[in-house]
């Protein structure tokens, strides 16, 4: 948890491509903040390392060997960054991030469903959905389907 008289810190839990564009997104949400991402290697996170702290995990995919591999990699990273907030759009990298920030550092976990997401969750969703302080959709149909603890505040693209 955040210390009185300190920002808290910020974990940015991601895939590439899409999931990262919706990421970048929310800029102005996290620039003000110290932080960093956590995410797997690709063309757009590897550019992203030029202008950001950027930490490469293996993408698990629905591989059981890359999802182990993934979890040791995410807890190496999260036990030396100590996250007090960790912030996902989703997918691979994201779940592990979150659960493991969540019960091991005693994180916040912020998961922001897919704007490509309107009317039935995705997989990362409903993993996420449980742990999340906050879990945002992005439409109306979405949160219904979630329930009570899902929160529609429009679209962030």
């Amino acid at each position: 948890m955040a210390k009185i008289g300190r920002k808290p810190k910020l974990c940015l839990a991601c895939s590439a491509g899409g999931h990262l564009t919706e990421m970048m997104h929310l800029s102005r949400c996290y620039s003000k903040y110290a932080h960093f991402f956590l995410t797997f290697r690709r063309q757009d996170t590897s550019e992203l390392r030029k202008a950001e702290k950027v930490y490469f995990v293996d993408d698990p995919g629905r591989n059981p060997v890359r999802l182990l591999k993934c979890v040791f990699q995410s807890m190496s990273v999260l036990a030396k960054e100590k996250p007090d907030v960790v912030i996902s759009t989703g997918a691979g990298v994201a779940i592990p991030a979150c659960y493991m920030a969540k019960f091991f550092f005693g994180s916040k976990v912020v998961f922001l469903e897919s704007f490509c997401r309107v009317e039935e969750p995705s997989f990362a969703g409903r993993l996420a959905y449980p742990i999340a302080d906050l879990f945002l959709v992005q439409w109306p149909k979405l949160a219904k389907k979630y329930g009570r603890k899902a929160e529609y505040r429009g679209a962030i693209v």
